[in-house]
């Protein structure tokens, strides 16, 4: 499970695997579950609605081709977890 952060609005689901984190859109696009909540396995979180298997570094699907999810870069910065966010809309803030 990750944890959901908003950014400008937007809700970023992040994940730590072993150590590396990964941020990706926190909903689902088949039906909008929150991905934040869903399992994950080895590198792929597991949509808790209907198992869509999702990529968490490059948010592909591997359920649905064409069904991916935005990915979103990550900055650590001590013990700070951050999310880049000029490639979300929205106004200018970075939030952790």
């Amino acid at each position: 499970m990750g944890t959901v952060v908003t950014v400008k609005g937007q809700e970023i689901a992040i994940f730590n695997l072993k150590g590396q984190f990964y941020a990706l859109d926190n909903r689902c696009p088949h039906q909008d579950y929150p991905l934040g909540m869903s399992p994950i396995f080895d590198n792929l979180v597991i949509c808790i609605g209907h198992a869509w298997r999702f990529d968490i570094k490059t948010g592909e699907c591997y359920s649905v081709p064409g069904g991916c999810v935005q990915t979103y870069e990550v900055l650590v910065e001590g013990d700070e977890v951050k999310i880049r966010d000029d490639a979300i809309p929205g106004e200018h803030t970075t939030r952790h």
